[in-house]
């Protein structure tokens, strides 16, 4: 009798464990990815906001920025604003589930070619509300690296492609492996997610 009391115990954990588990990996597939706004863009040090083209730089910006094109370099910097949305508020069937980002090791493509790599800084909690998430990613690259074959005039209109009309560029994606903190451990995403401007992936 205490052997089937032991075992009917037993088995009612596992089955619980095994909820958990279902639960906690059923809500972390509905945690979703985007690119948002591209900010504080910067070519050579010099902020490109209030410009649309190239006509709208100084003579002396021009110059900082053609002299240093000779030299076979040109240092772009910028804010890459990826958007979490974590649905999980208590609603439609699914319980309250506040997410912690514990990695995030990321690929950027620019115009379809691949270019520099990085990870967060620190973990990021992307909290159960509905709402979303802003992750900072801040990118560093030298465009004359990865576009030395094109013009001086055409990689500065690749900068003001990146940077957007709007602050949201289509020339980018993000190519990343999330891996989130959950009360089962630790769950790293089994393949790359595309993540780009105008949809959610997940």
């Amino acid at each position: 009798m205490k052997k089937l009391i032991l075992s009917s115990v037993i088995l009612l954990s596992l089955t619980n464990v095994s909820c958990s588990v279902f639960n906690t990996i059923a809500n972390i597939s509905r945690l979703k990815f985007k690119l948002g706004a591209v900010s504080q863009v910067e070519i050579n040090g010099i902020p490109i906001e209030g410009k649309k083209s190239i006509n709208d730089f100084t003579p002396m910006e021009l110059l900082k920025m053609t002299g240093t094109f000779t030299k076979g370099h040109l240092p772009v910097s910028f804010i890459l604003n990826v958007e979490a949305n974590n649905p999980n508020d208590g609603t439609g069937g699914y319980p309250r589930t506040d997410i912690g980002l514990k990695s995030f090791p990321w690929k950027l493509f620019i115009d379809g070619k691949e270019t520099i790599s990085g990870n967060l800084n620190n973990p990021v909690d992307v909290p159960g509300k509905g709402e979303v998430t802003i992750i900072p990613l801040k990118v560093d690259i030298d465009l004359f690296k990865f576009f030395g074959d094109q013009s001086y005039k055409s990689l500065i209109n690749l900068v003001f492609a990146i940077a957007g009309s709007q602050g949201y560029s289509s020339k980018l994606a993000l190519y990343a492996e999330p891996t989130i903190s959950t009360v089962i451990g630790d769950i790293t995403y089994p393949s790359e997610l595309k993540i780009v401007s105008h949809e959610f992936t997940n």
